[in-house]
């Protein structure tokens, strides 16, 4: 098995956050009306993509009724709608919808993960809940060593920078930081930040399809360095 499923078993089992368990299992027991059909993942949400990824892109937390349904990062809610198309156009996704965890959506050289893997009331985790996850996150670094980190939103910013214990970063959209090698990834890598594709960000036009595009540009860009 390869580590990363393994690890991805573990994340699916994990009820170490009382609160989250009980959220994310209330929402999928009770449902949204238009998905009251459907069967709700209820459960952390793991990383996918490409074991051999070079680019990592750390989210927020599954949506209640997107990730928490489908059980797929950013799959099934306005979010990825805005994420995946983009992605698609960047040449890191086979196609540009993704809906449920068998629509035959394929990534490559990417791998997509989030500060935390459960579906939080008000898309507010907890700091001691981010804490709680965050080896996680620090083993998906370690098995993938990417050369090329892209933070969705400045709390998986913020979650980056403790991980590597940088300061005096700020977060800025379409932003580059260098992360020197450490005992994580044993090789300089490099940081993007991007707004989050939520629905504040895109229909207030705080972020639009071509800031977006952007982000991607360069990260294919610092892959041929």
């Amino acid at each position: 098995m390869h580590p990363l499923d393994s690890l991805n078993q573990e994340i699916i089992q994990c009820r170490k956050c009382p609160r989250l368990v009980e959220w994310r299992e209330e929402v999928a027991r009770v449902k949204r009306k238009a998905y009251k059909d459907q069967e709700y993942w209820g459960r952390p949400v793991p990383g996918f993509g490409d074991p051999k990824a070079r680019v990592l892109v750390v989210g927020l937390a599954p949506g209640a009724h997107g990730s928490n349904r489908t059980g797929r990062q950013f799959t099934g809610d306005a979010s990825g709608d805005f994420l995946f198309p983009a992605l698609h156009r960047a040449g890191f996704a086979n196609q540009p919808d993704a809906e449920s965890r068998d629509d035959g959506l394929v990534l490559k050289d990417m791998y997509i993960t989030a500060s935390g893997r459960c579906a939080p009331p008000d898309n507010k985790p907890t700091p001691a809940e981010l804490n709680t996850c965050q080896p996680y996150l620090e083993r998906e670094l370690q098995i993938l060593q990417p050369k090329v980190i892209v933070c969705l939103g400045k709390i998986a910013f913020d979650r980056i920078l403790k991980i590597f214990a940088l300061r005096n970063l700020k977060f800025s959209h379409d932003t580059i930081h260098a992360v020197a090698s450490s005992f994580l990834i044993p090789h300089p890598s490099s940081l993007i930040c991007s707004y989050h594709p939520s629905q504040q960000n895109t229909l207030t036009g705080k972020l639009t399809v071509e800031m977006f595009d952007e982000v991607w540009k360069k990260a294919k860009a610092l892959l041929k360095k």
